[in-house]
Formats: C-alpha cells, sequence, structure tokens
C-alpha cells in the first residue's frame, strides 16, 4: 500500500468516525441516525481504497489454510508412519520376548539335566568312596596285623642274634683268655730260665 493510498484511507476513516460522533441520538435510546448516502459513499471510498491490500489479505488467508491443510496431512502422515512403526516394533519385541523366554526355558531345562546328572555321578562317587574307605581300613587293619607279626618275628630274630653273639663273645672270650694264661705262663717260665740263681 502506497503512502497516497494510506493517507486516503486514514482520511475517509477519520470521516466515518466523525460522521459517528455527530450524528444525532435516537431519544430513549443509544442508537443514532446516520445519513445513509454519506456513509454508503465513504465506505465505498474505502473499499476503492482497500481493495488490492484485501485480494492479497485473502491470498495470504488461502495460503495459510493451504499450509495448515498440507501440515495436518503431513501429521497424520506421520502419526500413522509412528502407528506403524510403533505395532511393528511391538510385535518384534513380542516376537524376541517370546524366542527369549523360549531359550531361557530350553537352557534351564538343559541346566536341571545337567544337575541331575551331576546329582547322579556324585552319588555314584559317593557310593564309590565308602567303598574305598572301608577298603582302605580294612587294609590298613591288616598291614598293621602283618606289621605287628613282622615286629614280633624281627624281635625273635633280633633276641636270637644277641644269644648268639652273646654265646660267641664268651666262647671267644673264654678261648682268648686260655691263649693268655697260656702265654702269661710261658712268659713266666722264660723269665725264670732268665733270672739268675740265688747266691
Amino acid at each position: 500500500m502506497t503512502d497516497h493510498t494510506l493517507a486516503r484511507a486514514d482520511e475517509v476513516l477519520t470521516e466515518l468516525v466523525e460522521l459517528v460522533e455527530t450524528a444525532r441520538n435516537l431519544p430513549m435510546s443509544s442508537s443514532c441516525v446516520l445519513p445513509r448516502e454519506r456513509t454508503l459513499d465513504l465506505l465505498d471510498a474505502l473499499r476503492e481504497v482497500l481493495p488490492p491490500e484485501m485480494i492479497e489479505a485473502r491470498r495470504l488467508v488461502a495460503e495459510r489454510d493451504r499450509l495448515l491443510s498440507e501440515a495436518a496431512e503431513r501429521a497424520a502422515a506421520i502419526v500413522t508412519k509412528a502407528q506403524q512403526q510403533a505395532a511393528a516394533l511391538q510385535a518384534e519385541a513380542a516376537e524376541q520376548s517370546e524366542r527369549a523366554v523360549a531359550e531361557a526355558r530350553a537352557e534351564a531345562h538343559g541346566l536341571l539335566e545337567q544337575a541331575r546328572a551331576e546329582q547322579d555321578r556324585l552319588v555314584s562317587a559317593a557310593s564309590v568312596q565308602q567303598a574305598a574307605v572301608a577298603a582302605a581300613a580294612r587294609l590298613q587293619q591288616e598291614s598293621e596285623l602283618q606289621a605287628e607279626q613282622v615286629r614280633a618275628e624281627a624281635a625273635q630274630y633280633a633276641d636270637r642274634l644277641s644269644g648268639d653273639a652273646q654265646q660267641y663273645a664268651a666262647s671267644t672270650l673264654s678261648g682268648l683268655v686260655e691263649t693268655l694264661q697260656r702265654l702269661l705262663a710261658t712268659a713266666e717260665n722264660g723269665r725264670a730260665a732268665l733270672s739268675p740263681p740265688p747266691q
């Protein structure tokens, strides 16, 4: 809108305001009487001043409505797409959850079977251990008996060897004493033979 157009529009509006302000009031009412022709002339003049801007305003309103419609369509499409994606994700999550539950059940079943097998093995191992403990106790008892017998036989053998050694030592010492006595007698005889006769 040009400056001239703005000035003309301002003049027309000023005249309209003055026309309303100076109008005669109706008795017993807040209404007033306006001169029809003058008012219509001013409104026509105002319409002649405003059409370019009115057309632009209508175009802007139509453009706004179009943009709002497109935005609403896009928003609806986005919402629809989001709902579809959410449904797909929910279905995928449910499938993954069911698969995870099935895998967890299978793993739990496998662990339970392993635990049962391990329990059976431990029970069997406990039986074997009990048998081994009994066998070890029996072997220990037998070995202690054998050791006692060996100790007794060793003691008897040691006593016999000790007696034989004492007897051998006594016999050897007796022979040695006899030999020493003979040597002593011989030595005495030899000394007596070497001694000078008494005067």
